[in-house]
Order: structure tokens, then C-alpha cells, then sequence
């Protein structure tokens, strides 16, 4: 394997001229910091390690699709733009280097969008358009660095910032200007001669030695060093991508199918395409969803009935034929079923496995006239199946581990299911408990579930796993607290002469989810501090039976707190059996 060097400026003006990205890179996600880091090590001589290029004969050319690198970056995600190669001989796509040639492109020619402190992120004021200058007056060998290990003082401005006795600031992407030593040799005294009177002559001879040094890091010295892949079989560039970018930011499964499908859709950009649908997917629904291409790829995978395994040799031509024949109908499939779970009051914040939600997008798209959020008798019976077993396969962990396996399994039992439209859970638990999973509440399932408190991600959850209204997701309900926090607290507990150890007990149960309940907003707020007792004596009778709050009112007084606890774990146990068994 042979490698050559050559300088940045020559790199550099190849890049989206000949030298683009192919669409199998991630996105760019350097931040500014790093991108500093890279310039002090290439203007300190150090090496930033080797790049890894592809060039496609002509023929090639309009096979793979390609990508622009970015010019500007951002705390916010820039997306690469998809580049017209027409014309273009010997394209070369870069396999390993993009975030470091991207970062020499922003800092020479480009800008970096900075989002200000304490402003809201949609505030276009928010943000500003930043170059990366050079302090020409900073001694790179003086010891007083303070707390940063950077030799020289690089630093991103949104304007030129003002000299200073000890600070000559120079926007580096200006070195570009001099292609040639008398170019830059007569910029340089020109400069000088520019320097305050009162410049020490040390001064001078940093000011130029970092000029120099720059002009050096970018026209003369060979920093790029890389090997150019020749080899046009996909397969074999593709696992030397792979293996070239182990040492970085895991490459995921999604991103070779990903590439592999915009390859071979030759009238849609898949790549596009999957991410537009996946920003639809977390930004116009009902709820707040963080989900992405990962999910969307599996969900192929498995609504195609197709290996679930991320492996190359599972995605032949045919295969990747078969999902875009089938895309429509599967958009719509994991659409609804997005839609359902955020009907059901699941989003981002309580979403513990986007693959809990693959099943039902099979189940909607085996049976498209199907819905989860409709008002028919069938429609509200069915999605309280739906929605029962979302939950409880979330509350028990049932897709943790293994869960492409467990995903094949559940898709074998769904294909043989007969029982019509119904969702077939009994066919999809039999599955589960064949994994050696629970996917109903047991007494160790319930002991699990009684352990979850105030606070945490899946507690919301687990109450509303109580209340069989159907308005889940569309009616917002708040945790609270039966027996108030404000009373149950070791100053006001004092009051009722409770023993020390009894004291304690009350408080390690204050959290405990048999003294929580989901109330309406409103509720929460009318209720606020006040004692059960008195709170329920406001309350109709229905109100005990939906809650679960036990029925003798020697348990609503605060010195009984710790039976009323026990009373109300019964209560939930018992419903959950009816529930699920």
C-alpha cells in the first residue's frame, strides 16, 4: 500500500471540486474545539494522521451518489448537500477524513455558526457566523498556557477583533492569498511595518515566525498524507471503510444500508428521503419523539420480512428492490404507529426501545386498514390491546439485549397469526416467553413494578398502565403525590408522635409509586397540599375506584401512611392481575 503527501492548499482546492463525500459518511459533528486542536497540531508539525480516498472511474461516476463537504459548521446540524459531479474526471470520494477536512475547510475558507449563551436556540439573533484568526504576537514555546494544552492562540470571531499590546489577530484563511514565497514575503513586511512603535523586538520575531509557520503549514509542508483506493467493487471499498473508521465514531448498521439503498434507488435519493421522513417523524406528531434512522432501517427490514441483522450480504439488489417497492406502505405503517404510541402518552421521555414499536408497525402494515386512534367499538378495544402490551413490554425490558432475535421471532408468530384484524398478542407473548422473556406481569414482574418511583423515566408509564380512560396521550396527566410531600417530611411527621424509625419508614415511601397517582392538570393544582382525608371528602366515589384508594378511612390519616401503602399495593396488584392474567 503506498501512500503519497501533499500540502493543505492543494487538498484544499480540490474539495467539492473532485474530492466529495460519499453518502455512506455520518454527518459532520466537530465543534469548534476540535477544530482548534487541528490547527495548533498541523502549525506545530505534528501529524493528524492518514486519509483513506476512493477515486471511481468516469463510468462510475454517476453510480454512487455524492456529497459536498461543508463549508460552514454549526453547534446546530448541518446537512450535506448532494453534489452535481457532471463533468467532474477522477471523483474521488473520501472513505476516512472527513471531519478532519472539513475542519481545514471551515477554518480556512469557511465560517462556524456559534449559538450565543442564553438565548433560545430558535432566536435567529441566537446565532452568529464566526472565522477561526491566529494571535501572531502569541509565543507558541512560552510555558504560560494556563489551563489549555494548545501551543498557539487560535480563537473564532464573528468580527475582527481589536489589537492589543500583546495580540495581532489574523484570519488565517487569508494565507491563501499567497501562493507564492515573493507574495507572501512582501505581505509579511508590509505587515510589520504596520506594528505599533512601542513592539518589542521579540515581539517582532514571533509575530513573524507564526506568520511564517502558517504559511509553511498550508503551501510547503506535505501535511495530507493519504492512500487512494482504486478497486471498483463496492463490497471491498465498503468493508475497508469499515474497518478504516473502527478507530473513530462507530460506524452504525443504518448507514450501510443506508448507502446502499441510495445506490441502487436510481429515481429517489434515499438518503433524503429517510431523513426528511425521520424529521417528520419527531417534529409534525402529536408527541415529541427523538427517533432516527436506525429505527426507520429496522423497521424495513423487519415490515419487508427480511434478515433483521445488519449484514451486507443480506441486502442483494433484489432485496433492496423489494423495500423500495414497498416504501410508501411501510412510511405509512411506522407513521401510524408513531402516532399511536404518542397517543398512548409515549414519547421521548418515557420511550425506553424504539424497537417495542416494530411489531406494531408490522402489525399495522400487514392490516393498513387498521386504526389505533380511531372512536369504533373495535377501534377502542383493540388499541387498549395495543397500548396494554407497549407498555408492559416496556415496563419489563422485554426488547433489552438481543433484540434482533427477539424481533425475528415475534415477526414469525405475527405471519402465522388467524386471528383476523385483532392484534395477535397471545401469538406475540408466546414468542416472548419462547426468548425466555416476560411480556405479561407475573409476581416477580409485579414486584419490579412496585419498585418504581417519583422521578423516574418509566414511572409515568407505569401508572398510566392503571387507568384504561381513552385519552392517554391527548389528555395531559401529572404525577401526585397521594399523600403530599409537603407532610410527609420529618419536621411536620413530628406532629403526629411518630417513633424515629417510623418517621424514616414513612419518608423512604413518600416516592414509592403506591403514593402516586396521574391527576389532570387542573386537579393537580386544586388538590395542591391538601390532606387526603380532606381532599377526598371533595371528591365523588368513582374518584376511589379509578385511583385505587383504599376504601377504609382509618388509612387516609397520616399515621397510617405506612398501611395505606400496603393497602394500595394489593389494590394495584390486583388490577394488574385482571388485567394481564
Amino acid at each position: 500500500m503506498t501512500y503519497k503527501s501533499e500540502n493543505i492548499a492543494n487538498i484544499l482546492k480540490r474539495l467539492n471540486t473532485q474530492y466529495f463525500l460519499p453518502a455512506i459518511q455520518r454527518q459532520f459533528v466537530w465543534k469548534q474545539d476540535k477544530i482548534i486542536s487541528l490547527f495548533d497540531s498541523i502549525l506545530r508539525g505534528y501529524p493528524i494522521s492518514s486519509f483513506l480516498f476512493w477515486e471511481l472511474d468516469d463510468r462510475n461516476r454517476s453510480t454512487w451518489d455524492a456529497y459536498k463537504f461543508l463549508e460552514n459548521g454549526s453547534d446546530s446540524e448541518f446537512r450535506n448537500q448532494i453534489a452535481n459531479v457532471d463533468g467532474v474526471h477522477q471523483m474521488t470520494l473520501i472513505l476516512d477524513g472527513q471531519q478532519r477536512l472539513t475542519s481545514i475547510l471551515i477554518g480556512l475558507k469557511g465560517t462556524y455558526q456559534k449559538k450565543q449563551k442564553y438565548k433560545r436556540w430558535d432566536d435567529p439573533a441566537a446565532w452568529a457566523k464566526q472565522r477561526l484568526y491566529l494571535n501572531l504576537l502569541k509565543d507558541p514555546n512560552s510555558e504560560e498556557k494556563g489551563d489549555s494544552e494548545m501551543h498557539y492562540q487560535l480563537q473564532f470571531f464573528d468580527e475582527h477583533p481589536s489589537d492589543s499590546p500583546d495580540e495581532k489577530w489574523f484570519r488565517i484563511g487569508k494565507i491563501l492569498d499567497f501562493d507564492s514565497e515573493d507574495r507572501f514575503y512582501a505581505f509579511r513586511d508590509k505587515e510589520k511595518d504596520n506594528l505599533p512603535d512601542n513592539i518589542t523586538k521579540k515581539q517582532i520575531s514571533i509575530f513573524e515566525r507564526n506568520l511564517e509557520r502558517l504559511h509553511r503549514a498550508v503551501w510547503k509542508d506535505d501535511v495530507i498524507s493519504y492512500y487512494t483506493e482504486v478497486d471498483q467493487d463496492y463490497d471491498r471499498v465498503l468493508d475497508i471503510f469499515v474497518r478504516a473508521n473502527e478507530g473513530g465514531t462507530k460506524l452504525s448498521k443504518s448507514d450501510l444500508l443506508l448507502s446502499m439503498i441510495t445506490s441502487s434507488w436510481d429515481d429517489m435519493n434515499a438518503r433524503d428521503e429517510i431523513y426528511n421522513f425521520v424529521d417528520h417523524l419527531n417534529e409534525d406528531l402529536s408527541g415529541h419523539n427523538i427517533l432516527d434512522k436506525d429505527f426507520v432501517m429496522k423497521s424495513c427490514l423487519v415490515l419487508s420480512d427480511l434478515p433483521v441483522a445488519y449484514k451486507v450480504q443480506n441486502f442483494t439488489p433484489k432485496n433492496l428492490t423489494l423495500i423500495k417497492e414497498k416504501w410508501e406502505s411501510i412510511k405509512t405503517a411506522i407513521e401510524k404507529g408513531v402516532n399511536a404510541s404518542n397517543f398512548y402518552g409515549i414519547d421521548r421521555d418515557n420511550l425506553t426501545s424504539t424497537n417495542a414499536l416494530i411489531p406494531i408497525c408490522y402489525y399495522l402494515f400487514r392490516h393498513p386498514e387498521v386504526k389505533l386512534v380511531g372512536d369504533s367499538s373495535f377501534d377502542v378495544k383493540n388499541s387498549r390491546v395495543v397500548r396494554n402490551w407497549l407498555i408492559t413490554s416496556l415496563l419489563n425490558g422485554v426488547f433489552g439485549g438481543s433484540s434482533d432475535s427477539m424481533l425475528t421471532n415475534i415477526r414469525n408468530a405475527m405471519q402465522s397469526e388467524i386471528s383476523g384484524p385483532n392484534f395477535p398478542i397471545s401469538e406475540i407473548n408466546k414468542a416472548i416467553e419462547k426468548s425466555g422473556r416476560t411480556p405479561y406481569f407475573d409476581d416477580n414482574a409485579i414486584a419490579n413494578y412496585l419498585t418504581n418511583q417519583y422521578g423516574e423515566q418509566l414511572t409515568f408509564l407505569a401508572l398510566s398502565i392503571l387507568y384504561q380512560d381513552y385519552n392517554w396521550g391527548t389528555v395531559k396527566s401529572q404525577q401526585d403525590h397521594i399523600f403530599p410531600k409537603s407532610i410527609i417530611n420529618k419536621k411536620n411527621l413530628g406532629k403526629y408522635g411518630l417513633s424515629d424509625d417510623e418517621i424514616n419508614k414513612f419518608i423512604d415511601l413518600k416516592d414509592n409509586i403506591a403514593n402516586l397517582e396521574l391527576l389532570s392538570p387542573e386537579e393537580n393544582e386544586e388538590k395542591h397540599a391538601k390532606t387526603l382525608e380532606k381532599w377526598l371528602s371533595t371528591r365523588d366515589e368513582s374518584f376511589k375506584k379509578k385511583h385505587l384508594i383504599p376504601n377504609d378511612p382509618k388509612l387516609w390519616s397520616v399515621e397510617r401512611f405506612n398501611d395505606f401503602i400496603q393497602a394500595r399495593e394489593k389494590l394495584i396488584e390486583n388490577r394488574l392481575i385482571s388485567m394481564f392474567r
